[in-house]
This record gives C-alpha cells, sequence and structure tokens, in this order.
C-alpha cells in the first residue's frame, strides 16, 4: 500500500483490501507468536495467561476494553536496559505510558525518568520520584513549568530554542539556583521510519539545527549564562528504529559540534544523550535487538568518532521508552459484530467489530501502524481467515489492526487481545464519541491491581459546565 492516498484515509487506497505479502496464514491459529508478547504470555487449551492470570477470570472483574500491563516483563525490560546500557544513564521516556505506579517501579529498577509536561513531572512528583535523576524535555516549555523544574532540582532541562535559553537564565539569576541543562541539537538524520516521527532532519519543530549554527550558538550562550551548568549536546533522531546507521551518522555531526565547543569555546562538554527511538516487534517482519547489542553499537560508534576527533568519551544516556513497556502491555476487547466483506477476485475479509478502537489505540490510524491479534477466551478449530479489527467509532478509519488470520468461527462476545499496546496507546487516548477511556490492570504471580481505572461518565461530564 505504500505510495497510495486516499482522503477518506489508506484504508480506501487501491489494493488496501489485499494482504501485506509478509502475512502468512498460521498453522494454529491459536498459536502466539512469541516474540509479540510479554514474557509470561501463554496460551492453555486456547485461553490467554499473562502474569498466571486467565485472560477471561481478569476481564470478568473489569470489563473490556483494558489494557493489562505484565508487571514482571516490564520490570524486566527495564533491567535489561539498566544492564545492557551499564555505565549510561538509562531515561525511561514517560510519554510512551506513565502513572504512579510505573514511575516507582523504574526507581525500583535503577532507571532515570523522562518526562516532557507539567503533567508527566506531577506524576513523578507524586510517586516520589528522585529528583536529581529526571530530565525535562518539550519545545516549549512556559515560564512556569521552567521554574516549577529547577525550583524542584529536576537533574536536567533539555533546551530546545532561545526563547527557552532566555527563560532559564531568567529564572536561575532570578532565584540563584543552578539549572542542569542539555542542549537539544538536530542533526540532519531521517530515520528510516514514518515521516511523523522521525524528528532529527532539519524542517521540523525540535531542537537547534547543527548545520545552520543555530545549536553552538546556544551552546555558547547557556555557557555564558549564569546560574547555568551546560552539560551537553542531545540528539534523537526518531521511532520505531531498527538501523543503527542512523545513528552512526548523527554521533558523527553531534561529536564534531563537541569538538567545535572545545577547539572555540574552550569548554570540553562531559555528557552526550543518544536518544531513544528503539524498535519493538509489532508483527513478525519486526526483529528488534536486545538491549546489549544496541550498547555495543552505539557505545562502538561513539568510542570510534571520539578517537578521530580527540575527544575523551563522553557520559552517555539512553531514553528507551516504547522498547520497556511496549511489549509488556496488551488491550482486550470484546467482539461485537463479525461481518463478512467482498474483497477484489472474490476474495472475503471478515470484519470483526470490537468495543473500542481509536478512543484506544490511535497509532493506526495516525501513523499506518501494524498490529497482531489473537483469540484470548477460547480454543479453535476453524480455519484461519484474513481479518481486520475494526473500532466501533464513527470513523471509516476506524482500525485496530488491518490484517490478521483469526479463526473462522470468531462470534461475538469472544475475547481478542492485542499484543504490543504499552507505548503509546493509553498515553494518546481519547474521548472521541465521548468514549470512556479503559483501565490500565497491572498482572503478576496470578494477582491483579488497577493502576488506572476506568473513566465513568461522572469523569466525562464533570468538565461539561453547561446548564
Amino acid at each position: 500500500m505504500a505510495g497510495t492516498t486516499h482522503e477518506a484515509g489508506w484504508a480506501h487506497a487501491p489494493g488496501a483490501f489485499s494482504g501485506p505479502s509478509w502475512l502468512r496464514a498460521p498453522e494454529d491459529v491459536n498459536a502466539l507468536v512469541p516474540q509479540l508478547w510479554s514474557a509470561t504470555a501463554h496460551k492453555t487449551d486456547g485461553v490467554l495467561h499473562v502474569g498466571g492470570l486467565p485472560i477471561p477470570d481478569l476481564i470478568a472483574g473489569v470489563n473490556t476494553p483494558a489494557y493489562v500491563l505484565d508487571e514482571d516483563d516490564f520490570r524486566g525490560r527495564a533491567r535489561a536496559f539498566r544492564d545492557g546500557f551499564d555505565g549510561y544513564d538509562v531515561y525511561y521516556a514517560g510519554k510512551a505510558f506513565l502513572c504512579t505506579a510505573v514511575a516507582r517501579w523504574i526507581a525500583e529498577e535503577g532507571l532515570c525518568l523522562d518526562v516532557c509536561s507539567n503533567g508527566e513531572l506531577s506524576v513523578a512528583l507524586r510517586a516520589d520520584f528522585p529528583i536529581e535523576r529526571i530530565g525535562y524535555h518539550g519545545n516549549n516549555k512556559t515560564q512556569i513549568e521552567l521554574r516549577r523544574a529547577i525550583v524542584a532540582g529536576v537533574g536536567r532541562i533539555i533546551v530546545d530554542s532561545f526563547d527557552e535559553v532566555e527563560r532559564v537564565a531568567a529564572i536561575t539569576a532570578e532565584t540563584g539556583l543552578t539549572a542542569r541543562v542539555m542542549v537539544r541539537v538536530t542533526a540532519g538524520v531521517e530515520a528510516h521510519t514514518h515521516e511523523y516521527i522521525a524528528t532529527a532532519h532539519e524542517d521540523q519543530k525540535f531542537g537547534f539545527s547543527i548545520s545552520s549554527g543555530d545549536a553552538f550558538d546556544a551552546v555558547r550562550r547557556l555557557r555564558d549564562a549564569p546560574g547555568v551548568e551546560l552539560r551537553g549536546l542531545h540528539s534523537h533522531i526518531g521511532s520505531q528504529i531498527f538501523d543503527s546507521a542512523g545513528f552512526e551518522v548523527a554521533a558523527r555531526r553531534v561529536l564534531a559540534l563537541h569538538g567545535r565547543v572545545r577547539d572555540e569555546l574552550g569548554l570540553e562538554m562531559p555528557e552526550m544523550d543518544l536518544g531513544g527511538g528503539f524498535g519493538i516487534a509489532y508483527t513478525t517482519q519486526d526483529d528488534p535487538s536486545t538491549p546489549k547489542q544496541l550498547a555495543d553499537e552505539l557505545t562502538g560508534i561513539v568510542e570510534h568518532e571520539c578517537r578521530a576527533l580527540g575527544l575523551a568519551v563522553p557520559h552517555l544516556s539512553v531514553e528507551p521508552g516504547r522498547a520497556i513497556v511496549g511489549p509488556s502491555m496488551c488491550t482486550v476487547y470484546t467482539v461485537g459484530t463479525v461481518k463478512e466483506v467482498a474483497l477484489d477476485g472474490g476474495a472475503r475479509r471478515t470484519y470483526v467489530s470490537v468495543d473500542g478502537g481509536m478512543s484506544d489505540n490511535i497509532r493506526t490510524a495516525l501513523y499506518d501502524a501494524d498490529y497482531s491479534a489473537t483469540l484470548a477466551g477460547r480454543a479453535s478449530d476453524a480455519a484461519p481467515v484474513l481479518g481486520r479489527v475494526v473500532g466501533k467509532h464513527c470513523e471509516a478509519g476506524d482500525i485496530v489492526v488491518k490484517d490478521e488470520f483469526l479463526p473462522g468461527d470468531i462470534r461475538p462476545g469472544d475475547l481478542v487481545a492485542v499484543p504490543a499496546t504499552g507505548a503509546y496507546c493509553r498515553s494518546m487516548a481519547s474521548n472521541y464519541n465521548h468514549a470512556l477511556r479503559p483501565p490500565v490492570v497491572a498482572v503478576r504471580d496470578g494477582r491483579s491491581r488497577v493502576l488506572v481505572r476506568r473513566e465513568t461518565e461522572d469523569d466525562l461530564l464533570a468538565t461539561d459546565m453547561g446548564a
């Protein structure tokens, strides 16, 4: 479907009814593809279990749709990044998914936390997250937000504009406090990913351009600002990236700027942040690296460039978010209606409508993202059929899973689970059509607890001031 467009969305483009070339009918429609699921997920007699709990039993207590978060898997992935990136500071990117319990898990596993809004900082403070291990991102931080962060003592602020340089300097002058900062730079690297989440090319809202000289000017101004402790440069090249080539090009350009700052300003900055964007497996076509593999590749890239430039290797940091929480969560839905639609060439597709949709997972509509799905509540002896899992909202593009083989006897009342929904699904959830946002339920050792409760109609109406 690459290169095809339609004003009503990609689902209406020519050829959209043919499944992708990589999707194959499974030998066993009941089987899970292990790399798509959290570590404790498995099936017994066709029933999906996560965290030691059968999904039908869990859903009986919380209803659907519901996000199910595997705590052991989440903690294990956090530790894998902590240990794989030994010697680095690993900042969990809270924008992927954040609540007070998750912030506490991150703290307990020894990671740092990256926030990018006043609300995310509030969650971190409520969780008593160590303030010196918090980084603060954002391309449009207000004077109020910056003052709160500086007074609270956050470990670092990622400065993103000349306006922000002035705001930070004014706050440190007013308060007499010190602000530890890094400079967000754009290295002119466009990652191999969807254009809307590739964030290091020049024509976008984040950071200071290296090629234009703005990044060097920002460093110079911050070096001269009283009360500002300049720690280094920050570069983020995009999201859902599997190839280290983009990191190599970016590191070369960012470290060249480190060298220029040393040579012309007499300042050898001690830190460098390589960002995040490490990919995960949403379907069988995705093959992510382990944290240790990533760390070895990135460390080798930086050390090589530093040798070439005669620089000391800076203290490094990275910011995984999706790569930790993404595979740790699945979303469970209840099937409401099933219909068959005739396709080109006489083929047919089964449309499976569930009780959620783009209000709890906007990524398919927004990014043309691919997902997988499985029947979660029973075994089936039926042959697999090509299906499309769709939501209940009044949009033709309200699609959760574009293409998946599901049992031919799938029917209303069945439970369907979609893996790898931990990143951005709850964070970007909405009340479209006045839907109620689903709960987040953590599972571990055969027990469950609600981390974020389901919204109620009272929540929905509380902000409606009409009488």
